[in-house]
């Protein structure tokens, strides 16, 4: 989606192959400010960076979720009256009694879902540890400040515009933690920020990064993960892995989304980088409603490789970089107690990324590179 439409603009470029890269070496605080102030930013990261960037701000994207049980049906509420989510003809008029409705069935149906899990969601906590831990990377080179902004429960991103604010950096870099590209996603944060974003006094130069999926840092973290859970069963060739996304309704890639494609392309290469010698799946998930979704589900699935006398299963949440109900209780536990049923003997789920450490980098390696390229003044070259 171009982001022109919000009235900012990005520069686009791609990053010297020539850069010397030359690492900071391990100094105690007070030499490594001497080593800063005598050394040229510009061999910091090993890439070219613009010096004219002071002070850094990042606000991470993130869907949000229920902090308690009794708010399952109110966050529930504001998901189905997005205009990115429900969308037809006469949709203005409908969406919020068709909201309301929804989210009065459906939560229902999920709330002991949360009772599972802890009676609320953790991707507030996740997103926290990831800003805490972006932040605190992001510091041994600039004066930076991560926040996060929720885009269907506290705190949303006028939350967030506030409190970056407060730091007002010159230059501000919006991630939203979706690898892959969707209207649903990326695509409704975005647009949310366009809506919300408003510049008075703070006037920063805005850096967007919509997808991520191709970036190796983020792939390596994957399959480090991938390749932990693997450990856990004897032998490799004898086990199935599913990699499992969130499905969208097919009616939005015919209207020329792009997730399904970069899902698949996500699976491909991380595939080709973990070289394992399992045999790999890919199905869908969370499916709302009776229109057509992408498929196959995570049920069918299931039912097939157990049809097939599969005895040992990984799932691999290939969409989502944190855990939350449809990592801890649709697959965790959903589908786990599916899979015993049918006489799968070994079921395990690789947890999400989270705040692992080499996830944290690769965020990191995009915030800087995204700067890194950025012209002065916010100029598009």
């Amino acid at each position: 989606m171009p982001f022109a439409h919000f009235g900012m603009t990005v520069f686009k470029a791609r990053v010297s192959a020539k850069a010397t890269k030359i690492s900071l070496p391990a100094l105690t605080h007070a030499s490594r400010r001497h080593w800063r102030a005598v050394h040229p930013l510009s061999t910091w990261f090993g890439f070219p960076v613009n010096s004219h960037v002071v002070k850094l701000g990042v606000i991470l994207f993130q869907l949000g979720g229920p902090d308690s049980l009794e708010n399952i049906r109110p966050f529930l509420y504001n998901l189905f009256c997005d205009p990115d989510i429900i969308d037809f003809p006469g949709a203005r008029i409908a969406r919020q009694p068709l909201a309301r409705l929804i989210a009065s069935t459906r939560a229902k149906h999920v709330e002991h879902h949360y009772a599972k899990i802890g009676g609320c969601s953790p991707i507030l906590e996740n997103t926290m540890r990831q800003a805490s831990a972006l932040e605190a990377e992001l510091r041994n080179y600039l004066d930076a400040r991560v926040t996060f902004a929720m885009r269907y429960w506290h705190p949303f991103t006028e939350e967030a515009i506030h409190q970056m604010e407060q730091h007002a950096p010159g230059d501000l870099v919006l991630l939203p933690l979706y690898p892959q590209y969707s209207r649903t996603t990326t695509g409704s944060s975005l647009n949310e920020w366009g809506r919300r974003f408003h510049p008075t006094g703070w006037s920063p130069r805005v850096h967007v990064i919509e997808r991520f999926y191709e970036d190796g840092a983020y792939l390596s973290a994957v399959v480090e993960a991938v390749s932990r859970s693997m450990a856990r069963f004897e032998d490799p060739r004898d086990l199935d892995v599913i990699f499992s996304a969130h499905s969208i309704p097919v009616s939005m890639v015919e209207h020329g989304d792009p997730y399904q494609q970069e899902v698949e392309r996500t699976v491909e290469l991380v595939w080709q980088r973990g070289g394992w010698a399992a045999r790999r799946h890919l199905c869908y998930q969370s499916k709302v409603g009776s229109s057509k979704w992408l498929g196959p589900s995570m049920h069918e699935t299931v039912r097939r490789l157990a049809a097939e006398n599969r005895k040992h299963l990984l799932v691999v949440p290939i969409s989502f970089v944190s855990d939350h109900v449809e990592t801890l209780y649709e697959i965790d536990i959903e589908h786990r107690a599916q899979a015993l049923s049918l006489g799968i003997e070994d079921y395990q789920m690789t947890p999400g990324l989270n705040d692992s450490v080499t996830f944290i980098q690769a965020l990191a390696g995009l915030v800087r590179r995204r700067v890194a390229v950025a012209a002065p003044g916010g100029s598009t070259g």
